[in-house]
């Protein structure tokens, strides 16, 4: 039987990791730099090797490249895994949005496209291995469509998850706060037919933009403010030429709920839609993608991570319900204790600026190598 190492200090752990601050900046621009927009194998794929290579060069080893649903993803593990630690590198900014918006640190503050969505959570991940001597019973998961429902990446991630002590999710924090629970999500796409006509004579067609304004408004008002439900309709298109009565419209709708009973309230809503002019067709497709995310099931993982933050003379960590979705929602559904926001403490996710509070980096990754390494001490079974 292998004997437990010594824990490392926990006041030693963080000044060496603050020690390392600037290693951490150069790692981040590196992967920022990559950039690596969801659904583009080319740039996924040179981001999964810049991950790879920081692995290699600071957790003394490379990860192994799995394809799943056609995409390729990323992982790496030592011995027999107790805990995982969950992590996306694709983005939601475009190829070529680097040229414009490149990486910067000022201020305090780095920003660039993916810079706290979630790269800077994948640096802090390595660099917590590395404090630790990249210690036995760690799995890393590195996934490349988190961004777009994870429609390929789902499976490998619960399948990772199973049977584990704990999920430690990379997802930056909300506002410094942990994410002890999630919203559960919904997409929809509403397509609509209608009739086309020349715009002199427009009775005479039936109008699909006309008809999608009428569903944008019905659905936005199925959202109820006070319990935090939306209905959000987004992306929005609609006919072929400017003189023509449009026959066909479509419309995404994103919806996210604090509750199961809410999720479906709008997905029956949703799907019984029907419309209000003469001679247009609707057709809903989509649904509920992931459940929300209960506190119970993060409850003791928090508790343990409150615990680490005093012992490293942090301040004290709040908890929080997260709108968001993340996969961390996925390994929540199968029962395996569940942790999110533990990345970068920053802000602005999707939105041009987004941004990452440097000084922060080193404190976060100290606390996801203390409270990983409280989870590999413990007895198996009692994480």
């Amino acid at each position: 039987m292998t004997p437990t190492p010594p824990a490392t200090p926990a006041r030693a752990l963080l000044e060496g990791l603050r020690h390392r601050q600037a290693e951490m900046v150069d790692c981040l621009e590196t992967l920022v730099n990559q950039e690596s927009p969801s659904g583009d194998p080319e740039l996924l794929g040179a981001a999964l090797n810049a991950v790879d290579s920081m692995l290699m060069r600071h957790a003394g080893s490379g990860g192994r490249r799995v394809e799943a649903g056609g995409a390729v993803h990323l992982i790496w593990e030592t011995g027999r895994p107790r805990a995982l630690l969950l992590c996306h590198v694709d983005t939601v900014w475009p190829r070529g949005t680097l040229a414009r918006w490149p990486f910067s640190v000022d201020a305090g503050r780095a920003t660039g496209p993916g810079v706290v969505d979630m790269k800077a959570g994948i640096v802090q991940a390595v660099l917590a291995l590395s404090a630790l001597g990249a210690p036995e019973g760690v799995r890393l998961l590195v996934t490349t469509d988190e961004e777009v429902g994870s429609p390929s990446s789902r499976a490998l991630i619960e399948d990772a998850a199973a049977g584990l002590e704990a999920v430690l999710v990379l997802e930056a924090s909300y506002e410094g706060a942990l994410k002890v629970a999630r919203k559960g999500t919904a997409q929809y796409t509403v397509q609509i037919r209608g009739r086309a006509w020349h715009a002199s004579e427009p009775a005479r067609g039936a109008n699909a933009t006309l008809e999608m304004a009428r569903q944008m408004l019905d659905i936005a008002g199925l959202a109820d403010p006070e319990l935090g439900t939306t209905a959000t309709p987004t992306l929005a298109a609609a006919g072929t030429t400017a003189n023509t009565v449009p026959a066909h419209a479509e419309f995404r709708v994103d919806s996210r709920a604090a509750s199961t009973a809410e999720l479906e309230r709008i997905e029956t809503a949703m799907h019984g839609l029907r419309p209000h002019l003469d001679g247009t067709e609707i057709t809903v497709l989509g649904g509920i993608d992931r459940a929300p995310m209960s506190r119970d099931i993060s409850h003791g993982l928090f508790e343990r991570a409150q615990a680490m933050a005093a012992t490293l003379g942090l301040p004290p960590l709040r908890g929080v319900l997260a709108p968001g979705g993340s996969d961390g929602q996925f390994t929540a559904a199968i029962g395996t204790p569940t942790l999110d926001g533990l990345g970068a403490v920053g802000g602005h996710a999707h939105a041009e600026g987004e941004w990452v509070e440097v000084e922060r980096m080193p404190e976060r990754a100290a606390l996801l190598a203390a409270l990983l390494e409280d989870v590999l001490r413990s007895p198996r079974g009692s994480a």
